[in-house]
């Protein structure tokens, strides 16, 4: 095929600007690009490469002729727009939580589920942006020693909850350095009866709360790493928990994971060694010279960051680290546009 027909729906958003980057950079051959948002947003326009595209308002019509979907709109959107999409012959990526548990659809990192890939009916799942990176960092340890549980407290930043929830941290930061109160009107959860400030401030709170205690994000980060990792969101293979916090940060997720491995004579060293071979990982571990990922550092790159792995002096076959990602790129934009290039070139689309 000389180029692809592709459309990027919710191409004004956050993500959306960085899928149209990202695809920019990519290795997939783009015959046309069409950019597709809500009725507010058309008529914008956007720079693609060297061309300037008008933004569409998405319709039914919109995805005639099209060949491959990015999608990052939101799963309301999603749900209404992909299975047209793939009616009309495309096959769709989408950024939203919309498909993530449907068993029928694939949940995607190419580095640890590639193969994944083959068993889709049009429609691929891109991970939650906290599990993207936990489970990458974990894939290389799992393979080489198993890995027995995971034990998960976050510290996302805000850009994960859109650019409104940043605009609103930002003018809060604002607020109190005029030394006047900070207004909340959508941190943690827009939705929820209750808003906090987020500047200078930590909330224990992403996404709303499930009957059992957890929050929606914390489900997410479970069951996801399960049907990644074993192909059973609900295998009782590894057990997963964790805790979600929002931090007064801008971009760049932080993570520090406590973990056990079946082979319980592995190493710090050996966990480094696996590490620094496995593709989209960077080691950044030297106490000696203060060298550990940090979101400042991380932003605008792909890869994901690891360091601070140690040994749990307690409990032998268990070992910390520190996870560090851009949740916009390899959490959300990067890893969409890679699993598009794992389409193509499987020949899958």
């Amino acid at each position: 095929m000389n180029g692809y027909n592709v459309a990027i729906l919710g191409a004004t958003g956050a993500v959306g600007g960085r899928l149209i980057s990202q695809l920019a950079q990519s290795d997939i051959p783009v015959k046309n690009l069409r950019l597709l948002a809500s009725k507010r947003s058309a008529g914008k326009t956007l720079k693609f490469k060297d061309q300037e595209l008008t933004v569409e308002e998405t319709t039914p019509n919109s995805f005639k002729n099209v060949d491959l979907v990015l999608a990052s709109a939101g799963g309301s959107v999603s749900q209404k727009f992909l299975p047209i999409a793939v009616k009309n012959g495309a096959v769709c990526v989408d950024n939203t939580s919309a498909f993530r548990m449907d068993p029928e659809v694939p949940l995607v990192i190419p580095e640890v589920n590639r193969q994944a890939l083959k068993k889709h009916h049009g429609i691929i799942a891109n991970p939650n942006c906290s599990t993207i990176q936990m489970v990458l960092a974990l894939e290389p340890i799992r393979q080489a020693y198993g890995l027995k549980q995971i034990i998960v407290s976050t510290y996302q930043a805000v850009s994960g909850a859109g650019q409104a929830a940043w605009n609103e941290l930002l003018h809060q930061a604002q607020q109190r350095l005029n030394n006047e109160p900070m207004t909340a009107e959508i941190t943690p959860v827009k939705g929820e009866a209750h808003h906090y400030p987020l500047a200078f401030n930590l909330l224990p709170q992403i996404d709303v709360f499930e009957p059992d205690g957890y929050t929606h994000e914390e489900w997410k980060m479970i069951h996801e790493t399960k049907k990644i990792m074993l192909d059973d969101m609900d295998s009782p293979e590894i057990k997963v928990t964790a805790t979600c916090v929002r931090v007064p940060v801008e971009l760049g997720h932080g993570e520090s994971v406590y973990f056990t491995v079946d082979d319980k004579t592995a190493k710090p060293s050996d966990l480094r060694r696996v590490l620094e071979g496995f593709p989209g990982i960077v080691v950044q571990d030297d106490p000696d010279e203060q060298l550990y990922p940090q979101p400042l550092t991380a932003a605008g790159k792909r890869e994901t960051f690891v360091g601070r792995l140690r040994a749990d002096a307690e409990n032998p076959g268990a070992f910390n680290m520190w996870v560090v990602s851009d949740n916009l790129l390899k959490g959300a934009a990067w890893n969409t546009v890679e699993i598009a290039e794992c389409l193509v070139k499987d020949g899958l689309i």
